[in-house]
């Protein structure tokens, strides 16, 4: 009988992770025509998440844990569990019932009767998001789409159900700095995308702060695009450009009427604004040379500090 291993990435979820066992439960007694695996990845939460896990493996003999020595992220959860993964089926899923556990029925028939490799979720509708938020969640996946190769679908979750294959493509992918949204549209493969209303979090507060999601998205655009380089460069010609229009204005100016320079209150604004345009550009080719320098670092994705799993992949 095929098998399917649902990894869901936990930080700090012991007021949800009772729900979404008890939820995913009925799911899973309904799909009987699968052997399932839970494996839950704990994100060096400092609540009882990870004792949560132990109660739940000791119930259930599907249930399987990991517990990092501290948080790496949730990228990094969601590395560990390709890794560690046994189905035939893999699927990504929050711990908070925002992703709604009854489409998994929906997501396994694409693959094996429609002939995808993978079926994800897009939400349709942002409600219970603050406006500001969802107007520059919108507003990344716009800029994504049109500076970067990779197709981003606006609105899409983690949540999906892939193949074998799909996901040993992904782990072909060794990257430290990961931006999964956008690794799963670069392997390529065939995927079928499911709309749904947003549902909000079951229990427990959000780990993603509107900072948190810039930071994230800056790590998508630099994982996925040089065109801020180029944006960079440009903007240098740019200033170039105006720089010599005005030394040519300003002598013959001087020449022709005998007008001294004078107005350093606008010298000043001019000074600061190429000097913010420098450091904006620097700041630019920062973030590019901090990825590299990571990366060459060669270190760990995660690091296990507890696991119920046997298997000489864990590290």
């Amino acid at each position: 009988m095929e098998k399917i291993t649902v990894i869901v990435p936990c930080y700090n979820e012991e007021a949800a992770l009772h729900y979404y066992f008890k939820e995913m439960s009925r799911v899973m007694d309904e799909m009987n025509d699968v052997d399932f695996e839970l494996l839950f990845i704990n994100d060096g939460s400092k609540d009882k998440t990870l004792e949560i896990m132990m109660e739940l493996a000791n119930k259930d003999s599907r249930v399987k844990y990991i517990s990092f020595s501290r948080n790496f992220g949730k990228e990094a959860a969601m590395y560990a569990g390709f890794e560690n993964s046994t189905g035939d089926y893999v699927c990504l899923m929050d711990a908070d019932l925002q992703d709604p556990p009854r489409l998994l029925p929906e997501m396994l028939k694409a693959i094996r009767e429609e002939g995808y490799d993978s079926a994800a979720t897009r939400r349709v509708t942002r409600k219970g998001e603050p406006p500001i938020r969802s107007f520059f969640a919108r507003m990344f996946y716009k800029i994504m789409n049109k500076i970067s190769d990779t197709e981003l679908m606006d609105g899409a979750r983690d949540y999906r159900l892939m193949t074998r294959q799909f996901v040993n493509a992904l782990l072909e992918l060794k990257e430290y700095n990961r931006f999964s949204k956008g690794l799963f549209g670069w392997v390529g493969f065939k995927t079928k995308w499911i709309e749904f209303e947003n549902v909000e979090r079951v229990a427990g507060e959000t780990k993603w702060s509107f900072w948190k999601l810039l930071l994230y998205s800056i790590e998508g655009i630099v994982a996925f695009s040089t065109a801020p380089l180029a944006i960079a460069s440009l903007i240098g010609m740019l200033m170039l450009f105006i720089a010599v229009i005005f030394i040519i204005f300003i002598i013959i100016k001087t020449l022709i009427f005998n007008d001294p320079t004078s107005g350093w209150p606008s010298l000043v604004c001019i000074i600061t604004l190429i000097g913010g345009i420098q450091i904006f550009c620097t700041g630019i080719l920062g973030q590019y040379l901090s990825k590299t320098y990571l990366e060459t670092k060669k270190r760990p994705v995660y690091i296990v500090k507890d696991t119920n799993i046997e298997d000489e992949k864990t590290k």
